[in-house]
């Protein structure tokens, strides 16, 4: 069993240092040092908009300053962090979200408007209006429901969530992450239970089980992050003890973990890398892989 040595714990948090942006070093604090929550939450108001949303790139990807979907998912994923959900920013975000959601009641994946700001290639709308979609309208609606907030755009957003779950049936990687989001958080257990169950082989295959798969693949520590993640049952003890050897080796030179996606533009690779290094650690810290 491989561990991360002091050494290279060191070297991790020399690189978000010198590279991560404000928000990621902050949270870096946090979970490591005991740094206080409160810049945090003053970095992340940084990334909202007057009308609730969230953009300027709090997604990498996602240069525009208008707010997007996956921007409040984003948000929302700090936030959850920090067990802030009382925060003023999650109402204003709702709101926001009730005013951009879809007629079938989920959130696009992304707003026709990005068409006009720059963005990775790979961010295309779905039409005009673009209909709702279970990336991110799962996790949000998730979240939402694991902090107890209550909000009329809650209710539609849970039931498309619904609909769209029992449909399913192969589906794609980052739809997998998303439904199992809202199952993990979801408060009627013996429903989404019965999903998970019906759904486990579909969702196991979304999921790279060789350590040294190209491409960009999802791992099974991308689906369950924490020892108590729902996705964990999907997997052999052997399955997460090669992942994690494998993620300790997989630490770079400089003391990153490297994106295995499309870096469209020189800035984000140091955006990306300081989100995923700090992603890294948090997930050998939760299975005891820190020295």
């Amino acid at each position: 069993m491989k561990t991360l040595t002091e050494d290279a714990f060191a070297a991790a948090e020399r690189y978000m240092v010198l590279n991560a942006r404000l928000i990621d070093r902050l949270r870096f604090a946090r979970c490591f040092h005991g740094g206080p929550s409160e810049p945090i939450l003053n970095a992340l108001r940084g990334y909202q908009n007057p009308d609730g949303g969230f953009g300027n790139a709090i997604e990498p990807d996602l240069r525009g300053s208008g707010g997007q979907p996956q921007g409040v998912e984003m948000a929302f994923w700090v936030l959850d962090e920090l067990d802030a959900f009382d925060d003023p920013s999650v109402r204003a975000a709702c709101d926001w979200l009730a005013a951009h959601t879809a007629e079938d009641g989920g959130v696009p994946w992304v707003l026709p408007n990005v068409v006009e700001t720059e963005r990775a290639p790979w961010w295309q709308p779905e039409g005009d209006p673009a209909p709702g979609s279970l990336n991110p309208t799962g996790p949000i609606a998730g979240l939402l429901l694991a902090h107890g907030v209550e909000h009329p755009w809650l209710e539609r957003a849970v039931e498309f969530c619904w609909d769209r779950i029992a449909t399913a049936s192969e589906p794609g990687a980052y739809e997998a992450l998303c439904v199992l989001a809202f199952l993990e958080r979801v408060p009627d257990r013996a429903r989404a239970e019965a999903e998970f169950e019906r759904l486990g082989e579909a969702l196991l295959a979304t999921v790279a089980l060789d350590p040294d798969a190209p491409g960009h693949v999802h791992s099974p520590l991308d689906v369950a992050p924490t020892p108590d993640a729902l996705a964990r049952r999907l997997f052999t003890d052997a399955d997460i003890d090669l992942h994690l050897d494998a993620m300790v080796d997989a630490q770079q030179d400089d003391g990153s973990w490297a994106p295995n996606f499309e870096m469209w533009t020189p800035l984000v690779r140091h955006e990306w890398g300081g989100h995923l290094t700090y992603s890294r650690l948090t997930t050998l810290h939760a299975y005891g892989r820190i020295a």
